[in-house]
């Protein structure tokens, strides 16, 4: 999860905090101390560390929040406001152009995923109702080119190449004329990079810089490099200039210290964050959300859009009509399961959850079992129809021919029907207590051990 290291060590602190009523101001240096340790470890900017510190001391050691009747609150809110500014304070929109095409130019370092992550703004645009169009201007990868081809295909939109050509500026050199002549309001700039910073390359992106005159310069950086993302960040800025940053491989062991320091260090915005591999893993950075996990407060602002984005109103629909019928069968089940898998891992969602963040860790140490969910599309998709439909015509010779279809146990299988059993009388017992007006009672999920 990302910041999940600081995270914990935030949430531990501002519990002891909470524990001890008044505060003096010793409470709030030594609080502010493990504040300082956690966000050092977390790979944050140690100048950005002092300043971020010393602003929040300034403002907690003053009377009216010495004197308020919940201090340490009042504490945890300064933090909360001081780490969105940090951040930079609100959403960073990518900036449209008045009159189409906008046009983005995509930079970065050879391996940060700035190819992908230009087929996931390309998709991204697409949702929000544009007709974005890529161009293949890394010319110096081998295979960039065919790789954004192959990702355009997946999208259905243009991809702007030239076979053969060696010269990016050949190939960037019409794309405005083609976008207007095909209707699309978004270009979006592959361009080629390096494994390390040298002259030739900022000197390539400059010439290219002038050439498609771009309305925003992203920079693609990979957050698993820390301090060194920060020092590339810096280093594009000074030599092309940069409008925002997207930070990628924020759903790995990233201690996510970069995206804290970004906006500090070079003034440019986390605009987006890369969180996997699928093309459709790329999220607008919100700071005051960010912030709000952080401490564990939740998000139910991101949950609610990963919810209304995954979930298909129709099918919604007749979900509800089958459960007032009583019809709740397995391909309802594995429904669910699919809904729940597009809206992300579990580990991210339960962070969402006001009140979930102080259990986060506990949940993923012992209780989150991700494959859990693939072991059950496995063993559904290898009963027969009849089988989904009706699963008490699952005999023992049934069981060990859904086990052997999906390379699981009979265990897996029998824990699997009774789990759907489970789920099936708690469907009920929802349909009844909306009626009465009553909660209905704790389940446990096939994920949730």
């Amino acid at each position: 999860m990302l910041f999940s290291g600081l995270a914990d060590r935030l949430q531990d602190t501002f519990r002891r905090l909470k524990g001890k009523g008044r505060l003096s101001e010793t409470d709030v240096s030594e609080c502010l101390r493990e504040v300082r340790i956690a966000l050092l470890e977390a790979d944050v900017n140690f100048k950005v560390v002092k300043d971020f510190t010393s602003r929040v001391k300034e403002r907690a050691v003053g009377q009216d929040v010495m004197e308020s009747l919940t201090p340490a609150h009042q504490v945890i809110k300064i933090v909360h406001e001081e780490l969105t500014v940090m951040m930079g304070g609100t959403q960073s929109r990518v900036a449209l152009a008045s009159e189409p095409p906008t046009v983005i130019m995509m930079v970065g370092l050879q391996g940060s995923g700035k190819t992908t992550s230009a087929a996931k703004l390309a998709r991204y645009f697409l949702e929000q109702g544009k007709r974005p169009m890529l161009v293949a201007a890394d010319l110096h990868r081998p295979a960039a080119v065919e790789q954004l081809k192959v990702l355009g295909k997946q999208l259905s939109i243009p991809v702007v190449s030239i076979e053969g050509e060696t010269d990016p500026l050949k190939v960037v050199a019409s794309v405005r004329e083609y976008s207007m002549s095909h209707l699309r309001d978004v270009v979006i700039v592959d361009t080629a990079g390096r494994l390390h910073i040298d002259l030739e390359l900022m000197n390539e992106l400059v010439k290219i810089k002038k050439t498609v005159k771009p309305h925003e310069i992203l920079l693609v950086v990979d957050a698993m490099t820390g301090q060194d993302a920060l020092n590339v960040a810096e280093s594009f800025h000074a030599s092309v200039g940069i409008d925002g940053v997207i930070l990628t491989k924020m759903d790995g062991d990233a201690r996510g210290g970069a995206a804290l320091s970004v906006k500090a260090v070079t003034g440019r915005p986390v605009k987006f964050v890369g969180n996997g591999e699928k093309i459709d893993a790329l999220d607008a950075f919100y700071p005051d959300r960010m912030a709000s996990r952080i401490l564990g407060m939740g998000d139910m602002l991101s949950l609610i859009e990963k919810a209304t984005a995954s979930i298909d109103v129709e099918k919604a629909l007749a979900m509800d009509k089958k459960l007032r019928k009583d019809e709740f069968t397995l391909n309802e089940f594995l429904e669910q399961m699919q809904a729940l898998k597009k809206m992300g891992s579990m580990e991210q969602l339960l962070g969402m959850i006001p009140g979930m963040g102080n259990k986060v860790k506990q949940l993923r140490d012992a209780k989150i079992d991700e494959k859990e969910i693939g072991r059950t599309e496995a063993i559904i998709r290898s009963m027969t129809a009849k089988e989904r439909r009706d699963p008490s015509i699952i005999n023992g010779s049934r069981r060990i021919r859904i086990a052997n279809g999906s390379g699981t146990r009979v265990q897996d299988v029998n824990r699997l029907l009774k789990q759907f059993l489970e789920a099936k009388k708690m469907m009920k017992r929802m349909q009844e207590m909306q009626k009465g007006g009553r909660k209905p009672s704790s389940f446990k999920m096939p994920f949730m051990q």
